[in-house]
């Protein structure tokens, strides 16, 4: 481990359980780490539940062995101006209400170095209009962690026009050292993750309400079908799979009841126009080889029979014992 001169220091300022979940992360990371939240004594009280946490995250091997232990070295709480100064990078994480985060981003400004790295945990809100109440304005940019921080692997960069790219790459550098996986993306209302989640749970809405299956039944049909395949591949990938064409008749026949819903997406007409239709013309979204697709195959079929034996080791998640008991 780094002395503790020359460790990184590190703040986040909200320190529920978001917050919380990235100051442990960081935290196991090798940074000196410092919570704040709306007053000291809240911050204690987080930081003992954080390493209380940690232990039991230990007992079921979730984290390392020692994890509370270097937590509880690693981790102080302090005030919001106390825990900013001489941080080098700031994470934001109150709750999501632009009026809370332009109060405490004011905060953080006012009080931490003027070269400080400033980050915002938020989910939805434009960076740009967050960076409003920041001193430096280019030093500003969102780190999108998902709930829970410490076992989610994929962040979300959202740099606005004025971020410098040096600030992202600090950034990334950052977040590459708790494990984590990163995406750049643009500065747009609900970035990816959030525009993605609620496009399907928004659909999801709609079938309920239409009376074409109930809750449970739509969470087993995404759990066991395509949702089985999202820890390995993304949309784009499964699409190229699956063949763009055979995508392009599967709007159409949707567009039979939802025209505008499910209007033909103009990228997907362009390909299949061009005849890239994914891995079986070794083009498409991805341009995976054509003489790769065996390869890519094999893959595939060994990753989802192990999460399907993965699935049958652990066995239902909780809640659904509890609807069939009922």
């Amino acid at each position: 481990m780094t002395n503790r001169e020359t460790r990184s220091v590190y703040a986040v300022v909200g320190s529920g359980y978001m917050g919380g979940g990235i100051a442990q992360a960081l935290a196991l990371s090798g940074a000196e780490v410092r919570v704040a939240d709306v007053d000291l004594e809240v911050a204690r009280s987080n930081r003992e539940r954080l390493i209380t946490e940690a232990q039991q995250y230990s007992r079921e091997g979730l984290f390392p062995d020692h994890a509370a232990d270097t937590i509880a070295e690693q981790l102080t709480a302090a005030t919001v101006e106390d825990a900013v100064v001489g941080a080098s990078f700031i994470e934001e994480a109150v709750p999501e209400k632009i009026q809370i985060k332009h109060t405490t981003l004011a905060r953080i400004s006012a009080a931490a170095d003027p070269t400080a790295i400033i980050g915002t945990n938020t989910s939805t809100i434009l960076i740009r209009e967050l960076a409003e109440a920041v001193t430096n304005p280019a030093r500003f940019l969102g780190v999108h962690f998902s709930n829970p921080a410490p076992f989610i692997p994929g962040v979300e960069l959202i740099p606005h026009d004025h971020t410098k790219p040096s600030v992202v790459a600090s950034v990334e550098r950052i977040i590459e050292s708790t494990g984590k996986q990163i995406a750049v993306v643009k500065d747009a209302v609900g970035f990816v993750l959030n525009r993605l989640q609620y496009a399907l749970f928004h659909e999801a809405t709609q079938l309920v309400e239409e009376g074409v299956a109930t809750p449970d039944d739509i969470d087993t049909i995404v759990r066991t079908t395509f949702g089985f395949r999202l820890p390995f591949f993304g949309p784009f990938a499964i699409a190229d799979m699956a063949g763009l064409d055979v995508y392009a008749f599967c709007y159409a026949s949707l567009q039979t009841a939802f025209p505008e819903r499910f209007a033909t997406p103009q990228i997907l007409k362009e390909l299949v126009d061009a005849g890239a239709l994914g891995t079986k013309s070794g083009a498409g979204f991805l341009d995976i080889p054509a003489d790769r697709t065996h390869e890519l195959t094999a893959y595939r079929n060994k990753a989802y029979v192990a999460m399907g034996e993965l699935l049958r080791e652990l066995g239902p998640a909780p809640a659904r014992v509890a609807e069939r008991g009922r």
